[in-house]
């Protein structure tokens, strides 16, 4: 498994209708072939675009509107999205974002004049982007760096917002930007402009992940870092028994704590959904990124990926 090195120490009918003009005028043929032609199924095929769909959870549902139904999901749970997360992963998922940010340790180091570009994506609720920037200035004093913290749901920025406000720190900074935007676009991000972009259980939602993935590329400077957290799939055959049994149970307790049944229910299947960790790295060489690898955590359970845009 290779390790990122750049700005942290990870650092792709014709129907041929021929008449028999023997005992007819070659208008009669013309006018009996277009009907050929109109009439036929395939004709019908071609000029009818083909229907495109994905998955939402356990569902097959039109690309168009998975976009809305994954918003309507993390609207409903903006506003207790750490007790979903703690629900989901019995708290666990503390110590996999501390790992997770201490493992990529960015930051702009002492002897460099040049701060970094973060962008968060899917990071609504900021404790991705606000650990990140805490780091970078416990480790390396660095006070520099800016953080484009990105997500398609105006409620999941708006608890960001909420969350720095709370704690006095990052709320109107100047170094920090809150921008709705669809992930798999990012149309405000100019290309060959960021250092590091981070996605942290968000990008399993995208509508299109290898889109995504694309525009990932697209926004990373030349030696910028792809880095990812999500579940994934477990190795160990017992703890894959054992997580299925609590997977069950997560849709009722969401309902029991929550009063929120069908939003756990789609998050456990869009886990259950989501490559696994070979596939998903290659699906990250796919959109050009080099030296991708990854660490599994907690037998799998979830996983680091990264890759280096060259």
């Amino acid at each position: 498994v290779a390790s990122p090195s750049s700005y942290a120490s990870l650092s792709s009918c014709c129907y041929n209708c021929k008449g028999n003009s023997t005992d007819r005028s070659k208008k009669d043929i013309m006018l009996i072939s277009s009907r050929i032609v109109r009439s036929s199924p395939l004709s019908s095929a071609a000029e009818q675009p083909e229907q495109k769909y994905t998955h939402f959870g356990s569902k097959t549902v039109l690309k168009s509107t998975k976009q809305k139904l994954v918003g309507d999901v993390f609207s409903s749970v903006a506003n207790r999205y750490d007790l979903m997360n703690d629900v989901m992963s019995l708290g666990i998922h503390r110590l996999w974002k501390d790992h997770f940010i201490n493992k990529l340790d960015a930051g702009k180091r002492p002897n460099s004049t040049t701060p970094l570009n973060f962008i968060d994506v899917a990071g609504g609720s900021g404790d991705i982007a606000f650990g990140l920037l805490d780091h970078a200035e416990s480790k390396f004093g660095d006070t520099e760096s800016t953080m484009d913290i990105v997500d398609i749901n105006p409620d999941m920025l708006k608890e960001g917002e909420k969350r720095a406000m709370e704690q006095g720190k990052y709320f109107k900074d100047p170094r920090v930007r809150f921008l709705v935007s669809n992930g798999e676009k990012l149309e405000e991000i100019d290309s060959d402009s960021k250092d590091i972009y981070t996605v942290s259980f968000g990008i399993r939602n995208f509508t299109d992940i290898q889109k995504g993935l694309n525009t990932a590329y697209r926004v990373l400077k030349p030696g910028g870092i792809f880095y990812c957290l999500e579940f994934s799939k477990i190795e160990n055959p017992l703890m894959d028994f054992a997580y299925q049994q609590w997977a069950k149970v997560l849709p009722v307790m969401g309902s029991m704590i929550a009063n929120d049944y069908d939003s756990y229910q789609y998050l456990v299947e869009s886990i259950e959904r989501f490559p696994d960790q070979e596939t998903f790295k290659s699906m990250i060489e796919k959109a050009g990124f080099k030296s991708a690898g990854y660490e599994s955590l907690t037998f799998g359970i979830c996983a680091i990926h990264w890759g280096i845009k060259v």
